[in-house]
């Protein structure tokens, strides 16, 4: 299945017998599905319609939808509205003596204004054909925006992959360090616990077991494990596609999660756990850069 970004642009124009529909759409990172209409008063009544098309090519993504229709009689049997051009010429010459303006009506300016140009409609059955070509044209509009947006998620899918693989490279780094960083902090528990304990008395064998217990609350071997199998399983979402935005976001949560608790278990292991440390902040470089590429995603 196809990852769609939620970034995309679309514009389709169709034509029939009645005119021409135009459709043009595009959009941006959202939450939720924020759908905004913009359309001419006499295609308002497909509103509702318009919204259930959308909602099954989109659902998540700030969506701006723009349909304009021009009939194909626009010029040609355009009628003027004589009444409401009076009025204009009226309103323009009281106004005139009124505020002793000079000026004269501007024509092209008057034929702007809604319901000036009248156009006649003859065919009783040109509404559902109308609804037809809106519908028709819009639904091409939707299905060439999703097309744009697989494949902008089809990068995004490499460049995840890329990061993701780049996690798994330096938590295997990390591996490598933690036994010894384990004998490390062992070691310097004991030789510290021997100095504060100086002729307290303490069996020997009881020291080692002390020290051996609070070494291996440092150990990270689960918390790598687990941020291991956070990585494939990041892997496995971006081979099966679909909606995976919000999935995504969680699982950075959990992947940052581990890696936090993997610094703060070796921040006391001297070279070592310098090393562990810059590993670890490179995995939470590539964990942020892999959230910030996932925020796009629907």
């Amino acid at each position: 299945m196809s990852m769609r970004s939620m970034t995309g642009y679309a514009r389709v124009r169709s034509s029939n017998e009645l005119g021409e529909v135009t459709a043009t759409v595009k959009s941006v990172n959202h939450r939720a599905l924020d759908l905004h209409l913009h359309m001419a008063a006499e295609l308002e009544q497909y509103e509702p319609a318009l919204r259930n098309l959308v909602k099954r090519y989109v659902s998540r993504g700030h969506l701006d939808l723009r349909v304009s229709f021009t009939p194909a009689h626009a010029t040609a049997a355009a009628a003027l509205n004589r009444p409401l051009f009076e009025a204009y010429l009226r309103a323009v010459q009281e106004s005139s003596a009124a505020y002793g303006i000079s000026c004269q009506p501007d024509v092209n300016a008057a034929l702007r204004i809604p319901g000036m140009l009248s156009q006649s409609n003859e065919d009783e059955d040109a509404p559902a054909e109308l609804e037809s070509l809106v519908m028709t044209t819009v639904e091409q509009a939707l299905a060439a925006l999703n097309t744009f947006r697989a494949r902008e998620g089809s990068e995004i899918r490499e460049l995840l992959k890329g990061h993701n693989a780049a996690v798994r490279r330096d938590a295997a780094e990390i591996e490598k360090y933690r036994e010894p960083a384990v004998e490390h902090f062992q070691s310097r528990l004991q030789t510290r616990l021997q100095e504060l304990l100086n002729g307290a008395g303490m069996d020997p064998q009881r020291l080692a077991q002390e020290a051996a217990l609070l070494a291996d609350r440092s150990d990270i071997t689960e918390e790598l494990g687990r941020l291991q199998v956070h990585s494939r399983e990041l892997d496995a979402l971006l081979d099966a596609g679909g909606e995976l935005g919000k999935k995504l976001d969680f699982l950075m949560q959990e992947m940052n999660r581990e890696t936090n608790t993997i610094l703060s278990k070796t921040s006391g292991v001297g070279e070592l756990g310098l090393k562990i440390t810059a590993l670890g902040l490179e995995v939470k470089a590539n964990i942020e850069r892999i959230r910030e590429q996932a925020l796009n995603l629907e």
